[in-house]
Formats: C-alpha cells, structure tokens, sequence
C-alpha cells in the first residue's frame, strides 16, 4: 500500500491538533464517566494518529471489509483511544453521544473493547497480553490465506498497541516466539513504552529488555520516540518491507499532556480531574469545549476515513473478476461445506462396519480424514501433542514461514497462545480453526477459551486424554475438576463423546456452532461402540438421550458421559439380571442438554431414582440427578497406575453402580 500524507481540508492541521483530538475525547470522556483509563489515548495520540492517517488500510463505511488491515488495541484498558479514533474517521457507530456515554450502560463505549458490541473492535481485549496473541492468529490468517488465493485478493497487515503490561504476561512470550518462527512480516507491534504500571515505575517488578526479547525470536526491533510522528511515520514505512514481524518500541510519555500527572501512575487509571483537566487543555493549546472537535480537526480525520474506499472499490471489482472469489466469498462465510454430511456419514458407516472398541481420540482423527477433504478451510494443530492429540487429518501438509498453504499448524508448546491465535484465526474469517492439548491443560488455555465465549467465536478446542483412563502419567495429568470448570464458561459447549459415532457427532456439532466454541474431551483407552443401529439423526446435538430403556416401567435412571457410559450400560445389563429394569441416559453435552425443552427433559429424565456416573467430580451433576441422586466419580485427585486398575481403586465400576442403585432401591422399599 502507497503511503502518503491524507487529503485535508485545510494544510494548516498538523498531526499534532489531530492528536489532541485523541487526547481530548479521552480526558472528557473519562472525566464524565469518573471512571477509566486516560493515561494511555493520551500517551500513544501520537503514534495512533501517524498510523492512521498514514498506514492504516481500512474503510468506515463497512468494518467488516476482509481486506482490510486489522487493529488490535492489545491494552485494551485504552479503550477511548479506539473510540476516539472511531469517531473521528466516521464510523456510523460512534456518534459523539456514544463518546458521552462511555462505560455506561447499553452504550457502545465499554470500559474495554468487546468484540461483536463495537462496530470497528477487531477482538475484545483487556486481560493483557490477549490481543497480541489473537493478533497473531489473524497475521497467520492473513499470510494462510493469501497463499491460497494470491495477493491480489489477500493482502492486509495486522497493527498491535501493546503495552508494558502485556509484554510481562507470559502469554506475549508465547505469542512473539510462535509469529517470528512462522515469519509473519505483515504483523507490526507498537510497543507504548511508558514505564509505568498501576504500581509505579515498572521497574519495581521488571527489569526486561522487552525489544531484546523480540529480536531473540526473530523480529525487526526499532526504537523510536512516541512522540515524533515522522520518526514512528520512517518506522511503520520500513516495516511495510520487513521479512519478519516488526516491533516498534515508542518511549512515549503516559497521559502526555497533563502538565501535573503525565508520567505517572497517578494518570493511568483514573480520571484527571476538572482543574488537571483544564491545565492540560493550556498545555495543548486546545480551545474548544468539552466533547468538541474543531470543524477543521473533523475535517481532516473524516478525510482520513474517506481514504480507504478507493482501496476498496478496488478490492471489490478484483474479487468479482477473480476466478477464486467465489470459493473466498464462501471460506470467509465459514459454513459447512456441502458435502460434510456425507463425510460424516462415510465415517459412521464405516465404524458400525467395523465395530471394534476404539479411543475417542482416534475416532476423532478417523473423523477428521473423512471430513477435512470437504471441508477445505477447517485447519488446526496441536501443543507439541501430534501424535497423542490425533489432530493430524491425512493430507494435511504442515504451514512453514516458506509455505503458508499447508492446513495443519505446529503450535508448539505453547497452549495459551495456541488457544488465543485460535480465536484470531475464527475473527479474521477464512478458516475454521481447532487445536489441541491434553484435557489436563485446559488451564494453559482457559483465559482465551474465556475470550472465545465471550466474543461468541466458534473456535474447536480438542482435549484429549480426559479422565484417570489415561493411566501411567499420573495424576498431574488426569483432569478431575477440567470437566466442571469448562462447564462453568457460560457460552462454551463441553462434548463428551461416549463411542466413535458420537464423536462424529460431536465434530458436527462443532463445526454447525460457529458462534459458539466447543471442546471435546476425548478418550485416551479403547471405548466399545455403543450406537450400532443406522441413524440420519445427531442425537448427540439433544445434549442428553436415552440410550437404552426398559420395555417396562424404569425402577431407575442411569446418567453418564463419554468412557463411563459403557459402565453405565453394563450396570444397567446386571442389574436387569435382578430384575430391575433402568434406563441409560447419555449425555454428551450439558449445555446442549439445558437448551432443551422442560418436557424433552423431563420425558429423558423420568420419575424413576436417578444415578450418574462420571470419572470426574461431582459437579454439576446434581442438576440433573437432583440433590437426592446417587453420584459416583472421583472425589479427589487420581494416581499413576495403569488405567483399569485406576478405575477399581476409585470405585467407577458398572459393580459399584449397580451395587449403588441395588441398595437405593431396596431402602426405598
């Protein structure tokens, strides 16, 4: 892209005035909310204005243009710095009463950027060090996809405003080592390098030489003055060319311009006050009024947001003449390909046929063979877990800083980051992405399954080795309390599959919830097949169905999930030796199971004494077996031994179950 000075109204307004238009909205809008952080618009107004008016590729009358380029602000604490920038190139969204309203209810101006509610916020962020690792997922996004369908179509860079905090959470190191492996030159980090956190100095907790840090993972390292537009203007110039990703550390001065507080903690989070307020608009020689821009400042940033329509007039007219667009247009839509269903239904078919006992987890790659080959823009990998994840489809060539074109990603050990640049891969568009670790280390990765929730991305998480049955490695990697924690994420779909059909369907499941993630917690040890009949129907999508019922009244409800509903099944055969007569109820997802009409689950459910048995704890189980249900599982942490004997010494056995519902019964009586 050209770069070049903005067509202005008036030659007269320098970058300065306009970044004191940043400057001012944020000290106005904090002030009026009492709440909110100043310190860091005011700080990086400058180099904010330099890319904006100079760099950036974006058009405000439509946001979600795929060729434009992305902006992450990574401390999102700053959030009126994106507002204001909002506002002054013209978004439709943010009129000057939303920059009134900030971080009150129902406005379009909360406290940090939420990805979905603002029209022109590319992620949520906040929780530090989050947006620079999902902006690496979008970089990757970029370059994957560029190399399928070329340049011409392909071809925008992705801008990150990290701060000092975001470069001490551990998640950054992750993220930097992972975009300088892969080479990904389009992506530019503006470092706010202020030196100062909510404590103070940063040098009371930090010692880092944080452009070090990147030059040792392979970036392009410049150190400029914030506060010099031409000099962050020769640096973002040099990174258009760079063959690395490229960060640029501004020494900026936090909440510069507030001749008593900048370049203190006293500025960062909190509201200047009227009297710092007005020395700061002598300080900055800002005349107008609260929340008023002056009509040439307007001027000159709307001429700024008018720039990208030509660029994008462009993209379109190449998009309509392009052979490929159509196949883009569809991959950026991200729908289930047509012919999925009969991937799925291949699998299936050939599991019944075969109907020998088989770990979820390699059901699911099995599923992943059948699938990918339709689905041509489902791509993901694994935390360094190929092999034991079984995330590899055959086929799937491997993407390299030399070839972005492959489909499967090396993540490293790097979960946390690997789960962010997830959510940046599904908010770019183009890919359906999933990957993979061990169910025990959902923990590396909750934060950004949290972010993939709350922002409602489809994101596929696949965890495998999901209980004590994967035996030797002991209790360090036997997830007990995983199952009842990802549970709790509201917006999160937890899959359980019980058998190698039910994998299947919880992949269909996965990839129909496109605004939804899911995780599918996935066996280590062999599973026998339990849904040997035919069926079109997903009666894993009910969340809970009745496997098997008696011909008679039932005498007792069995509930359970993934490897223990084979025990269920077995105690619900001995105890019909007895004559007792009990319903099986699996239930693969929860979630989709409370979705669910009250009659739908309470015909599933019944009257009968209810049991659930789940090697895990015990909640949320009594949701569904109620306070007086029986519930057997793991009360605390497991051990390293092989698996079946993990089972026996824990008492999740079809015996203990059926010995359970023998003596509820009879107390009944």
């Amino acid at each position: 892209m050209d770069i070049a000075e903005p067509p202005r109204t008036d030659p007269a307004i320098s970058l300065r005035e306009m970044a004191n238009a940043i400057r001012a909205l944020a000290m106005d809008a904090v002030e009026r909310a009492n709440s909110g952080h100043p310190g860091m618009p005011m700080g990086m107004a400058d180099v904010a204005t330099v890319l904006y008016t100079r760099f950036l590729k974006f058009d405000p009358a439509d946001p979600a243009w795929p060729d434009r380029d992305r902006f992450v602000l990574s401390a999102g604490h700053g959030s009126m710095l994106l507002y204001a920038l909002l506002h002054l190139t013209g978004y439709a969204g943010m009129p000057m009463e939303q920059i009134k309203r900030f971080r009150q209810w129902g406005s379009a101006t909360p406290g940090h950027p939420e990805y979905g509610h603002t029209a022109g916020v590319e992620t949520t962020t906040g929780p530090l060090g989050q947006g620079l690792a999902t902006a690496v997922g979008m970089a990757l996004a970029e370059a994957m996809l560029a190399a399928r369908y070329g340049h011409d179509l392909v071809d925008h860079r992705t801008y990150v405003i990290a701060g000092d905090g975001c470069l001490m959470e551990g998640i950054s190191q992750e993220a930097i080592s992972l975009a300088g492996h892969l080479g990904l030159r389009k992506l530019v980090v503006l470092y706010d390098d202020n030196r100062i956190s909510i404590d103070g100095a940063t040098s009371l907790a930090c010692s880092d030489d944080a452009p070090a840090r990147f030059a040792a993972s392979r970036w392009a390292v410049q150190r400029v003055d914030g506060h010099d537009p031409e000099a962050v203007a020769a640096a973002l110039a040099a990174a258009q060319t760079s063959d690395r990703p490229t960060l640029i550390a501004c020494r900026t001065v936090i909440g510069y311009g507030a001749p008593n507080k900048s370049g203190s903690a006293g500025v960062h989070g909190a509201a200047l006050g009227a009297q710092e307020v007005a020395a700061a608009r002598a300080f900055l020689g800002w005349t107008a009024a609260p929340f008023e821009i002056p009509a040439p400042v307007l001027a000159a940033w709307r001429a700024t947001g008018a720039r990208g329509a030509e660029a994008h007039r462009g993209w379109r007219a190449r998009l309509a003449a392009s052979a490929t667009g159509e196949r883009l247009r569809a991959d950026l839509a991200g729908g289930a390909a047509p012919q999925l269903a009969a991937g799925f239904a291949a699998f299936k078919a050939a599991a019944r046929a075969e109907a020998k006992p088989m770990a979820t987890r390699i059901a699911s790659q099995r599923v992943l063979d059948h699938i990918a080959p339709h689905q041509t823009n489902l791509v993901g990998g694994s935390a360094d877990l190929t092999g034991s994840n079984n995330t590899r489809a055959a086929g799937m060539a491997a993407v390299t800083a030399a070839d972005c074109s492959g489909r499967y990603l090396h993540f490293g050990v790097r979960e946390h980051a690997m789960a962010a640049a997830l959510n940046g891969l599904a908010l770019h568009g183009g890919f359906i992405p999933y990957g993979g670790t061990f169910l025990a280390f959902a923990d590396y990765c909750r934060p950004a399954i949290r972010l993939s929730a709350l922002m409602g991305v489809g994101a596929i998480y696949v965890m495998t080795h999901d209980s004590i049955g994967l035996g030797e490695d002991g209790p360090t990697h036997q997830p007990v309390e995983h199952l009842a924690a990802l549970r709790a994420i509201p917006n999160l779909l937890v899959l359980r599959p019980a058998d190698a059909v039910e994998t299947a369907e919880a992949w269909e499941i996965a990839l129909a919830a496109r605004t939804t993630p899911s995780v599918l917690c996935l066996t280590r040890q062999n599973l026998p097949l339990l849904r040997r009949q035919e069926s079109a129907e997903n009666r894993s999508a009910r969340g809970g169905y009745l496997l098997s019922e008696p011909e008679g009244p039932r005498q007792a409800t069995i509930l359970a999930s993934g490897s223990e509903v084979s025990l269920a099944v077995a105690a619900a055969e001995q105890l019909a030796a007895f004559g007792i007569s009990c319903a099986v109820v699996s239930v693969p997802s929860m979630e989709l199971f409370a979705r669910q009409s009250a009659a739908y689950r309470a015909q599933i459910l019944g009257t009968a004494p209810r049991f659930a048995i789940e090697a895990a704890i015990r909640t949320p189980w009594d949701r569904w077996i109620g306070p007086e249900g029986i519930f057997i599982g793991m009360e605390g942490f497991g051990a390293s031994a092989p698996g079946p004997d993990l089972y026996r010494h824990f008492g999740i056995t079809a015996e203990r179950l059926a010995a359970a519902v023998r003596h509820r019964l009879q107390n009944r009586e």
